[in-house]
């Protein structure tokens, strides 16, 4: 059955074609397995909440009429402002409490596990012309606002919001720094809905999302140890669809592929602090295992085409729901770049538990830092992206307020793998954050560093040992198998084309700062160099000649780095191979290398890939990689089936294989 929704028609109907309903809501009352909704054009300022979910063959479709004409938004216009006297381009206006419900983003505080309270943030926004002032923490910083030190937009970051409450009228008192702009005669609004679309239920399995625009809600800040929660999101079911749609101005996440609610463990290293955060987490995947999270019931959903932007923590967040799911041909920016939400959740997408997901072809860029891969990336296959611009590209953030900022395009961290990461495009100056173990890395063009390679898996005591243990699981399922300390090592690192760029002072200064940090070591020195000292496959295994078991004198080959193993590289412009390097090619004269763009389009200006056509590599496949140590996984495909490393980075077959992400040097000069 198709229902209709047309919000321009002054009564609602039955919502048939001839007689639509005013609101996409009354649809997702009635809407059952099979049944498709059809939204006209217009604004919905509603939180839609489906009462349904579909099935497998018979799926439930939300879909707009035209793409990108229909907007589904958490926020409400606001007009009716007074200006301040004595005070240049500051205004204030009254809100009555009733417009919120239950929930008023305006005494609600953004908090949570792994936040760090830098100021009070609350999950309200103000917003001129689609775009969000910043909070500050009194009238007086309205009216004399100071440029932010640490914003990728400081000049707009002297347009600033203070609210008050008056609890004597139930109002919500608000004051904006407006500057020249005038607000009754703009675009301005605020958050009023926690939600866009999104089911208070779980369980609502089977919904395809298509076409929309949704933007504009008061998300609370997402961590794995709480109800992780988004604008949009299947909120723990299996099979979504979220398609075309654009995905702006969440105050925290944009889509959640997360956590459900567990009460007795919802943000309790915030709450109780007596337990560790890393041992609070391990107790949330054992309930959540208990209770069903398994891939019958979990999971398998797909993002694909949207473009995502402009939230303040992640564009796409997830915890256990986002197993087996497929997220390709999203263009992801600009996240996080305001910097006034701060913690260890943050990123373009950040996942835990992304066991066999899939990152195929995304474009991430101008993020705080691009794709944030923690815990459990078993199985899991980062393919076919491009990513730059994801650590500090602007010279006004080079202040010391932004040393911890540093960002990369690709962390993995605390994860025993097998994760694979294969013909991306890497440019920002972190290509990858390697606080792990059990990855593959084949075929990608590399022009930024490796960082903290054997450091960052600790708690972080003062004097005593702090491992973190995390789970790994049975091949393909989401059963855990066991639980194990990160060791470092278990690398591979075949047919990649390293790149050295310049190297900012800054990222020096940093480098300098951080190498004796336990977290980071700041390396800004492209190439593999990192892993000099880590044994190759066949040293390691004469560690354990002649071991005979209890019988044996103490040793410690059970908790020494594991191998690493190399072939096929290039190195360019300084890039440096690890000492132990086998078969790479190291090229000694200066190659022309630079990404530009035009219109929102990039292009490789460089010489690079003429230089190397001739260097013929091995073709790698599944049985190259072999598996990963501690899961004993083999690098596959999801469904168990090899993979041959036989296309390149836009899905052309390679008649030579040649290091690098492209079939041959034509390839080098398309649009990416």
């Amino acid at each position: 059955m198709e229902y209709y929704v047309d919000g321009r028609k002054k009564a609602t109907g039955d919502g048939s074609r001839q007689k639509p309903f005013r609101t996409i809501s009354e649809a997702a009352v009635l809407a059952g397995p099979g049944d498709e909704v059809i939204v006209q054009p217009g604004i919905y300022r509603e939180h839609v909440d489906p009462a349904t979910g579909g099935t497998p063959e018979r799926r439930i479709v939300y879909r707009a009429a035209k793409k990108g004409t229909v907007r589904i938004t958490g926020a409400e216009p606001v007009k009716g402002w007074e200006r301040v006297k004595g005070a240049t381009g500051v205004w204030t206006v009254r809100v009555a409490n009733s417009i919120f419900g239950a929930y008023n983003p305006y005494r609600t505080l953004v908090r949570g596990d792994w936040f760090i309270a830098t100021m009070i943030a609350h999950t309200g926004e103000v917003y001129l012309n689609d775009k969000s002032l910043y909070e500050v923490t009194s009238l007086a910083a309205v009216k004399k606002p100071v440029k932010s030190k640490v914003s990728w937009d400081p000049e707009f970051s002297v347009y600033t919001w203070y609210a008050e409450q008056d609890e004597e009228t139930d109002e919500t008192v608000l004051y904006a720094n407006f500057h020249q702009y005038d607000p009754n005669k703009e675009n301005v609004e605020i958050n009023v809905r926690r939600h866009c679309f999104y089911p208070m239920a779980e369980g609502r399995g089977y919904i395809t999302l298509s076409g929309f625009v949704i933007d504009k809600a008061a998300t609370q800040w997402a961590p794995p140890t709480a109800y992780q929660e988004g604008m949009v999101g299947p909120h723990w079911s299996k099979g979504w669809i979220i398609e075309d749609c654009e995905i702006a101005n969440s105050k925290c996440s944009g889509i959640s592929l997360g956590k459900y609610l567990q009460p007795e463990n919802d943000n309790k290293w915030l709450r109780e602090k007596f337990k560790d955060g890393t041992q609070t987490e391990r107790d949330c995947i054992c309930q959540a295992q208990r209770e069903g999270w398994t891939k019958e019931r979990i999971g398998s959903h797909i993002i694909r085409r949207c473009e995502i932007h402009d939230c303040g923590q992640t564009g796409i967040v997830g915890h256990l729901g986002g197993v087996f799911s497929l997220i390709e041909d999203n263009h992801i920016h600009h996240i996080n770049n305001k910097q006034n939400l701060a913690g260890a959740e943050i990123g373009g997408i950040k996942m835990h538990a992304a066991i066999d997901v899939i990152y195929r072809r995304n474009h991430i860029h101008h993020c705080t830092r691009g794709l944030w891969l923690d815990w459990q990336a078993q199985g899991t296959r980062v393919t076919q992206n491009f990513f730059h611009d994801n650590c500090l590209p602007f010279d006004h953030l080079m202040c010391d307020e932004a040393m911890g900022a540093r960002g990369e395009d690709i962390f993995i961290e605390v994860s025993h793998g097998p994760t694979l990461i294969d013909n991306n495009i890497l440019l920002s100056d972190r290509s990858l954050k390697l606080a792990t173990q059990g990855v593959a890395v084949v075929h990608n063009l590399i022009g930024g560093a490796f960082a903290a390679v054997g450091t960052g898996v600790d708690n972080g005591a003062k004097t005593r040992k702090s491992p973190r243990y995390t789970p790994y699981h049975v091949p393909h399922r989401t059963e855990i198998a066991g639980f194990m300390t990160i060791l470092h090592g278990d690398m591979r690192f075949y047919n990649n084309i390293f790149i050295q760029q310049p190297v900012r002072p800054y990222l020096k200064k940093v480098e300098k700062v951080m190498g004796t940090n336990d977290w980071d070591d700041g390396n800004a020195t492209v190439g593999t160099h990192p892993y000099s000292g880590y044994q190759t496959y066949e040293e390691w295994v004469r560690e354990f000649d002649g071991y005979c078991g209890m019988g044996s004198a103490p040793s410690d080959r059970y908790y020494i780095p594991l191998p690493v193993w190399t072939g096929g590289n290039v190195y360019v412009n300084g890039a440096k191979p690890c000492k132990s390097e086998r078969e790479f090619t190291k090229l000694t004269g200066k190659v022309r290398f630079k990404l530009t763009e035009k219109d929102g389009k990039y292009t490789l200006q460089t010489d690079l890939f003429k230089v190397i056509a001739d260097d013929a590599a091995d073709r790698i496949d599944t049985d190259t990689l072999g598996m990963a140590f501690e899961p004993e996984e083999r690098y596959e495909n999801p469904d168990g089936t090899p993979i041959v490393w036989d296309t390149d980075y836009f899905g052309a077959k390679r008649k030579k294989i040649l290091p690098g992400p492209f079939a041959d040097a034509a390839a080098a000069e398309r649009e990416l």
